[in-house]
């Protein structure tokens, strides 16, 4: 190794003891953060999972408007306590303005208090309860696609209408399970209808549904109404099917997605009736939304909570463009005060509005799945049965109890 002179050693120190230069420190544009809460591998990850979490980065890219926006996300496992936990440190510590998605109804509830009390703002596409724009509804919440009684009112005054007059419920036992049960009894009762009885199970963690089928069948009633969802509604059709239980019942899967028609086959699927505020392949703007999303999905096609996420954040982004980036982190009611004072304006739902209740309203659309030989192949699984405007989908405003409807 050649030894270094006098002059390169003194080169040397003279670098490593020079001042830094100093450039003019530039003031950083503030950053909006998003987090998507959901089941990531649980028996709803179907149901929102990864996809929600792309559909949520597809309407950050689309807004632009050159807003700096960060989306992270987390399992939540369908528990409240770990949901909590999440929520808290991400309001509290990773400086998280929104929490998206958030699914199973008493995780709902339990984030959409936290986001309360620490005045962030609660955009929910995954869950069913009706008490997020009832008893326990928010100033700081929007409760954007889908609750139990537009299931209720759809699907199950469908299936009464089509002579579906008796009921036996196989329910998950939490808030969501119990809550769709009681909505469908009560439009099951108002058509003249009866329930004969019903089944509570634990949730999460039951896949073995056969002794509720096998009470369910010995009821002698004529519908099976499924107060379930994702995983555990598509255990149950295809043991009642080795039952021989849909020989004698029709099955009312209460809350059923395209993405679990998908997973179940149109074999077994086939004349089902669900009930969705999206369908992908509804029209020229559905189907561009989805053509836009495969590069992040693959060929998969979202179902109507996956566009619930894209189109909360894109309405959500609006309003932050609108009154201020720094307002917005600052003041998360305000943010959605923006939200319900704007109209809506989606590829995914059109145009809508939010009711002081934060109950986003857009039409519901009665789907029955086709039979094998009816479908294209792939994702060509729905067809549209009927229709149900926006401002009849959903509980009459001033029935819900929530006190922020003057």
């Amino acid at each position: 190794m050649p030894s270094l002179s006098r002059r390169d050693l003194l080169a040397a120190t003279t670098a490593l003891i020079a001042p830094p230069l100093i450039r003019p420190a530039r003031a950083q544009a503030p950053v909006i953060r998003l987090g998507v809460l959901n089941d990531q591998s649980g028996p709803y990850s179907d149901d929102g999972g990864a996809t929600s979490v792309a559909c949520v980065r597809q309407a950050v890219q689309e807004f632009g408007d050159g807003l700096k926006v960060e989306v992270i996300y987390a399992d939540h496992q369908n528990k409240p306590d770990v949901g909590a936990a999440i929520a808290r440190q991400w309001l509290d510590q990773d400086g998280v303005d929104a929490i998206i998605d958030v699914p199973t109804s008493s995780v709902a509830l339990a984030v959409n208090q936290i986001c309360r009390d620490k005045n962030k703002v609660h955009l929910n596409s995954g869950a069913a309860t009706t008490d997020l724009t009832g008893a326990q509804c928010s100033p700081n919440t929007v409760h954007w696609t889908y609750d139990t009684y537009m299931l209720a009112r759809s699907t199950g005054g469908a299936m009464v209408k089509a002579g579906g007059d008796t009921w036996y419920f196989i329910t998950a036992d939490y808030t969501f399970g119990q809550q769709l049960q009681r909505d469908t009894t009560r439009v099951v009762e108002a058509s003249g209808g009866k329930v004969l009885g019903s089944r509570a199970y634990p949730f999460p963690g039951t896949s073995d549904f056969s002794s509720l089928l096998v009470q369910a069948q010995s009821s002698g009633a004529k519908v099976l109404g499924l107060a379930n969802s994702g995983a555990d509604t598509i255990n149950c059709i295809k043991q009642a099917h080795e039952f021989g239980l849909d020989q004698s019942m029709k099955i009312a899967a209460m809350l059923f997605y395209s993405t679990n028609v998908h997973a179940l086959g149109l074999e077994l699927a086939q004349g089902l009736l669900l009930t969705e505020s999206f369908y992908w392949d509804l029209n020229p703007r559905t189907r561009a939304l989805t053509e836009r999303l495969h590069p992040k999905i693959g060929p998969a096609c979202p179902n109507m909570v996956q566009a619930g996420c894209y189109a909360a954040t894109l309405h959500y982004l609006k309003a932050v463009a609108e009154i201020g980036v720094a307002a917005a982190k600052a003041d998360g009611k305000a943010a959605v005060a923006r939200m319900k004072a704007m109209p809506t304006e989606d590829d995914a739902f059109g145009t809508g509005r939010i009711r002081a209740d934060g109950r986003k309203v857009q039409p519901s659309y009665l789907l029955q799945a086709k039979a094998p030989g009816e479908s294209k192949g792939g994702w060509d699984l729905l067809k549209t049965v009927a229709t149900t405007p926006a401002e009849d989908a959903y509980r009459p405003e001033r029935e819900g109890g929530c006190p922020l409807v003057k």
